[in-house]
């Protein structure tokens, strides 16, 4: 089942492939007007649902003793692949096996030998399990490069807006952060309503606030750094935008 994700996860996704170890969810957290702690539940939630499998190491082994890092491109039968694929990985020295939707070709290993005898002995091991090698190369370098789509875009402006969703009927469901300098920042929902920030025709149906879902009430408070859900009939009104946009841009008119 696929997972949706809004712009927060993006970011969040974009930063993990940059540099899973060095990246902090403050510094994730200030470029998307929300809390560490909204940031932290959103990983969490990621890893959970499969969309995050793992943080590796990237490591250099011809540093190590000179060892040699080589990449076999094989061929292994379409109905018994995957099994393949994890008898390979136990083989040792193996550091890596991809698997690809081909007739032919369709596994990508990349081991790790001390010398040219021993990545002999991994060839001989995978050749004895059915496999096939047509290829075999010296991995000479390796880089690995985040999502770009994921990525701040430097060349628009920065909105309230995280996500935006279609359902039935023409109706609308948007997903605003709340930045300290909104208009809408520290009013309850029903104040909010009552200066017109809030059009009567829409519902705010949930707030995220770190690792908290809110049930959103009338003397429910808005706060800096809150993920808020607005479901509205209709295409949802300018005002809307404005209540969460921050001060400069809402009087910028800048909006999405």
């Amino acid at each position: 089942m696929d997972y949706r994700i809004d712009e927060i996860d993006r970011r969040i996704l974009y930063h993990l492939a940059v540099d899973a170890r060095g990246t902090a969810a403050p510094q994730i957290a200030e470029e998307v007007d929300v809390t560490p702690a909204t940031i932290r539940n959103r990983i969490r939630q990621l890893e959970e649902a499969g969309v995050v499998r793992g943080y590796h190491a990237q490591i250099d082994y011809e540093t190590i003793d000179g060892r040699l890092t080589m990449q076999f491109t094989c061929n292994a039968p379409v109905d018994t692949q995957s099994d393949l694929a994890r008898d390979i990985g136990r083989i040792p020295g193996v550091v890596r096996v991809s698997e690809l939707m081909a007739g032919q070709q369709n596994l990508l290993v990349t081991v790790v030998g001390t010398d040219t005898d021993d990545t002999a002995r991994i060839a001989r091991q995978l050749s004895d399990l059915g496999v096939t090698i047509d290829r075999e190369a010296i991995v000479r370098d390796e880089a690995f490069y985040p999502y770009q789509q994921f990525g701040p875009e430097d060349d628009t402006t920065r909105t309230a807006i995280r996500d935006f969703q279609s359902v039935a009927g023409g109706a609308e469901v948007v997903e605003f952060t709340v930045s300290e300098d909104a208009a809408i920042t520290g009013a309850t929902l029903e104040e909010a309503n009552r200066a017109g920030l809030l059009p009567d025709e829409v519902l705010v149906v949930s707030i995220e606030r770190g690792d908290t879902q809110l049930t959103p009430k009338g003397d429910t408070t808005i706060e800096a750094g809150d993920v808020v859900s607005v479901f509205s009939p209709e295409a949802f009104p300018e005002q809307l935008v404005e209540a969460f946009e921050c001060g400069d841009e809402a009087a910028d008119g800048t909006n999405q």
